[in-house]
């Protein structure tokens, strides 16, 4: 039991499951990283069906008028898989229900909900194959992202989170309505329509019906349409520009930033939150643990407390798995003790172990006997020398911008590139005989350890491969008479470019000798490992509504010479300009899933966003707009907010404790989220612990 326990404090699992030998040994193996990797793997591939199922994305293009048809699976090879990736979360579910106990199953509403998933997948599954696949409507494609959700705890929480915070959120964008509601009545009334027909672009481009004005002013909203829906009013007078600029800074600029601070605020703490609840899972299994262990045989009996053998506790470590760092740091403080008895607060105390930064330590440089090479290792070891490296990478650098100005108009053929070659050939030669000399004087364990080095080697190898490539190719040593200037799979302009952009690339080597620029690089890559979770709920996002845009608007685009190119033409002929047609959006669909979520992405950056919401009234119905709508609310609005909020919130944390850090000349702290707000968590207290212990629902406690 002891070795689920610490399992689970290890990685902030809850301890409430069941304690008997069948279900520990079921509770190891469920969590075991094989079963956890097939698990992962099932939802991945039950996700990506997606790409390959009818409506294929398996096409060179999307655009409707170049895209041939696409090779669609044969009914039954995609429902298969599906199957056995349903028989994998039956078992999951069944497994997970009987760890926790009936009891416990029925107060869990995510168990319950995942088993309501299954059932309806399931159902429709059945039904697809009973109509040989041929339904234009599948539910379970919908349901899908629900088995990403419920197997991530973090975006559990992430989405309770967003939940407590949709009545503030909600005061808002009411706000927004009335704003919105009350400028389009007064848009409505100015802009009305006219004798003059020469007057009313107004009114016939923007303000023709409510629909049309609520559209215009709520992509006034985003401006996306700004300054275009001002100017026709704006050449007819002046003074018309008020009520758009008003419009646009209590709209634009008050209400939107007060819903992004009103996110902000309530999520100001969701981190802080999210962690205290893991230290406090993890110390209630440290406490678990030794409440199991104190008795054991080992303990005298005689003893006034409760208390743990030293020789229990080793053997328990020599069969627990965890990080090896901190098992060795607990053996050795356990070997260096003098008194055989750990009391809850030795023991407790004994596992701080685990809080502690992950520090990875550089190898050491060799030691040279020769004067001469300790001389050099001197002079290549100095950070100068590193410096001097920058300075050649951005005399690179410029030489390149230089050859690229002086070629920007010239034709393929009257380009010559023999000049870059040979500057580019000096400066890989530089680079390569800089590493050489770096892991001459660092060695090269030494010089591999550093992330910065190994980035700084991979692309010098890569560049002296494409370099010899590039002379072998002038002169025809590999294949004489063959002009690779235009031909192959690679030509010859191509590796130059090749070069080129991995020159550029390479560039980021100064990053790490700049501190303020490391810290917010690694600022930002500390994001993006400890905030999965916001991302999962993206994918979650973008999965549902890019499966209902196709159930909506499949097959809704065609080509111009295949429809009226009614309402998108002048009275000469020509295309209006700034329409779907006009621009040419055509490959941004919902013809495949893949199109759907590119098109849904473009939609969520929002410029020209309001083409789209014109585009697809027109080709399917006037009620697409509000899909779309309610798209812009969920990803531009709310997450992107949310997003930005807890960007600055860890962005803050870690700023503010830029200078309690070391140097990272020799040591690198690998921090996670947990480690981040170390210092502002509290501890839970003796009562609280046992208290909840005494709640388990498996755990049966001698006191």
């Amino acid at each position: 039991m002891q070795y689920n326990l610490f399992a689970s404090c290890l990685q902030y699992r809850s301890i409430n499951h069941r304690v008997d030998s069948k279900s520990l040994w079921l509770y190891r193996w469920y969590y075991s990283r094989t079963c956890q990797w097939i698990l992962s793997l099932t939802i991945t591939v039950i996700l990506a069906l997606a790409f390959i199922e009818e409506p294929s994305s398996l096409t060179v293009t999307s655009d409707v008028r170049y895209r041939l048809p696409a090779w669609n699976p044969p009914c039954g090879l995609t429902e298969s898989i599906e199957l056995l990736c349903f028989l994998v979360f039956v078992v999951d579910v069944s497994v997970k229900s009987y760890l926790i106990g009936w009891k416990e199953f029925w107060k869990n509403k995510w168990l319950m909900a995942y088993i309501l998933t299954l059932i309806v997948s399931l159902t429709d599954w059945i039904v697809s194959l009973s109509f040989f696949c041929k339904e234009s409507v599948r539910i379970r494609r919908i349901l899908r992202p629900f088995f990403l959700l419920q197997n991530s705890s973090m975006m559990k929480k992430t989405l309770k989170s967003i939940n407590s915070t949709l009545p503030e959120m909600a005061s808002v964008v009411l706000l927004l309505a009335v704003h919105l509601s009350l400028f389009t009545m007064f848009a409505m009334l100015l802009f009305a329509r006219t004798k003059d027909n020469q007057q009313d672009k107004e009114w016939v481009v923007y303000f023709r019906n409510l629909p049309e004005s609520l559209t215009s002013l709520l992509v006034l909203l985003t401006t996306a349409n700004n300054p275009d829906v001002m100017i026709p009013a704006y050449s007819k007078n002046r003074a018309y520009s008020i009520f758009f600029i008003l419009f646009t800074v209590l709209g634009n600029l008050f209400l939107m930033n007060l819903l992004t601070a009103i996110i902000y605020n309530q999520f100001r703490g969701y981190l802080l939150k999210s962690v205290q609840s893991s230290l406090f899972r993890r110390r209630l299994g440290i406490r678990a643990a030794f409440e199991v262990l104190s008795s054991l045989k080992e303990t005298p009996a005689s003893a006034q407390q409760s208390c743990v053998s030293v020789g229990a506790l080793l053997q328990v470590l020599q069969k627990a798995e965890m990080d090896s760092r901190c098992k060795q740091a607990i053996v050795r403080s356990l070997k260096m003790r003098s008194c055989d008895q750990l009391s809850a607060a030795q023991f407790q105390k004994l596992f701080e172990e685990l809080d502690k930064d992950a520090i990875k330590q550089h190898p050491p440089s060799p030691e040279y006997q020769s004067h001469f090479m300790q001389k050099m290792q001197f002079a290549f070891g100095h950070p100068y020398f590193g410096y001097l490296g920058n300075v050649v990478a951005l005399a690179n650098i410029i030489s390149i911008c230089v050859v690229l100005v002086m070629d920007a108009d010239k034709q393929p053929s009257e380009r010559d590139d023999f000049f870059l070659g040979a500057i580019n050939c000096f400066f890989i030669l530089y680079y390569l005989l800089e590493m050489l000399l770096k892991i001459l004087a660092m060695g090269l364990k030494r010089y591999l350890s550093y992330p910065s080095n190994r980035f700084d080697g991979l692309l010098t190898v890569i560049l002296l491969v494409l370099e010899i490539c590039n002379f072998c190719c002038v002169w025809n040593f590999l294949y004489p008479g063959w002009r690779p200037e235009f031909m192959g799979l690679l030509s010859l302009w191509d590796m130059v470019r090749l070069v080129n952009m991995l020159i550029v690339f390479r560039f980021l080597r100064i990053i790490p000798n700049m501190k303020f620029m490391a810290l917010v690089v690694t600022t930002l890559l500390d994001l993006v490992k400890n905030l999965r979770a916001f991302a999962g709920i993206l994918v979650v996002v973008f999965y549902a509504f890019a499966i209902t845009g196709i159930m909506l608007f499949q097959g809704a685009v065609v080509p111009l010479g295949n429809t009226s190119a009614a309402n998108t033409t002048n009275d000469n002929g020509t295309l209006q300009c700034g329409t779907y047609e006009q621009l040419e959006y055509w490959p941004n669909n919902f013809d495949d899933f893949a199109a759907a979520v590119v098109t849904l992405w473009d939609v969520m950056v929002v410029n020209n966003w309001q083409v789209f919401l014109d585009a697809f009234s027109r080709y399917s119905s006037p009620w697409a707009k509000i899909y779309f709508v309610a798209w812009w609310l969920i990803s531009s609005v709310i997450w992107v907010n949310l997003f930005v909020a807890l960007l600055l919130e860890n962005f803050i944390h870690k700023w503010d404790r830029r200078c309690q850090r070391e140097s990272l000349s020799d040591i690198e702290y690998q921090r996670t989220v947990e480690l981040m707000f170390r210092d502002v968590l509290e501890e839970p207290t003796e009562e609280e612990l046992m208290e909840k212990l005494h709640q388990h629902p498996h755990l049966q406690l001698c006191r």
